[in-house]
């Protein structure tokens, strides 16, 4: 894992880059491969390793400008989750500008104007890439600064995996049917969350099930997260530093997680991350917890009353546990 350096603006450059260009939601297996590219690169060419992403990501802020009031599109990753995937990536300096009114207006020329400034000499982006106020650039755009400028520009095929191209899209739709196989296939790796544990409600300890509250991170993710339901999860605690997040205690955790709105003690719209681990005892509280989905054992669900929720958690508890027994060796799922 490699040191990150994040920069908020887009500023002059004082050492060349290899600079790939995306949203990078959930950066999964076609992500990966572009900043393989870039590393790659940036190696042979003697150049820093870099990645540009947006916050807000372009398609939230434009939903807002229009006083979009259709369902929100879920994040796959928060922004402190994408740094960790940028560091473990190889990527050394990751510029996220804030994507608004102002950034969203800029032509094709002012935004190639940054790159120049900022010393890019190579480029990677998708074949669809487009920018500048309504969407006037694109790749051949950037292709003739490139000659004028001297930087090179790349772009990458899609990645198919099982006859499906691998998108950000697609594995929204695969978490949001329970399909955590799919989705595992096209991001190379089990689908997890990080977040602080916070203070909640309380009440699965009084039920006999402590639960760790856990933060969900981004407004975009606590409103509509990727997923939904109850699920056997694999925790580990994590710590976070400028790169992102690194492992902090490689001890891993068993547990059950219910992700949703909590609706038998909750009349909120926002979703809550709360996981009862097996066999621990201690203070979670403050500490940022990992949580990786395995398998999905049921949707989400209203109770008539408490007992009726608390049968159901013991039979949860027991269908997660037997899950976790049953992959316990399996690769596909270890963190």
């Amino acid at each position: 894992m490699s040191q990150l350096e994040l920069r908020r603006t887009l500023d002059a450059g004082t050492t060349s880059l290899a600079l790939a260009i995306g949203n990078f939601d959930g950066v999964h297996l076609g992500h990966q491969a572009i900043l393989a590219a870039t590393t790659t690169a940036a190696k042979e060419q003697a150049l820093t390793p870099a990645a540009m992403t947006f916050e807000p990501m372009p398609r939230e802020f434009f939903a807002r400008a229009r006083n979009d009031a259709g369902p929100v599109q879920p994040r796959l990753m928060s922004v402190s989750e994408k740094l960790a995937a940028f560091s473990k990536a190889g990527i050394q300096l990751a510029f996220i500008p804030r994507f608004d009114a102002k950034f969203a207006a800029q032509t094709p020329e002012v935004f190639i104007g940054s790159l120049v400034r900022m010393k890019v000499r190579w480029l990677m982006v998708g074949d669809d890439f487009r920018f500048g106020a309504r969407r006037a650039g694109d790749v051949a755009t950037l292709r003739a600064a490139g000659k004028l400028h001297g930087f090179a520009v790349e772009t990458m095929a899609d990645i198919v995996a099982h006859d499906e191209r691998i998108s950000s899209t697609a594995i929204r739709n695969a978490l949001a049917q329970g399909d955590l196989t799919a989705a595992r296939r096209m991001l190379g790796a089990v689908y997890s969350m990080v977040g602080r544990v916070a203070h909640g409600r309380k009440l699965g300890r009084t039920l006999g099930f402590p639960t760790a509250n856990v933060s969900l991170g981004c407004s975009a993710r606590s409103l509509k997260p990727a997923l939904n339901g109850v699920f056997a999860v694999k925790c580990r605690l994590v710590t976070r530093g400028l790169e992102g997040v690194a492992s902090k205690n490689g001890t891993i955790l068993n547990g059950v997680a219910n992700l949703g709105t909590n609706p038998v003690v909750s009349s909120e719209n926002r979703h809550h991350l709360e996981v009862f681990l097996f066999d621990y005892s201690g203070d979670l509280y403050g500490q940022r917890l990992e949580v990786a989905f395995i398998e999905k054992v049921r949707d989400e669900q209203k109770f008539a009353s408490l007992d009726a929720l608390v049968t159901q958690m013991h039979d949860d508890t027991n269908r997660a546990q037997h899950i976790l027994r049953m992959t316990e060796d399996g690769p596909e799922n270890r963190l």
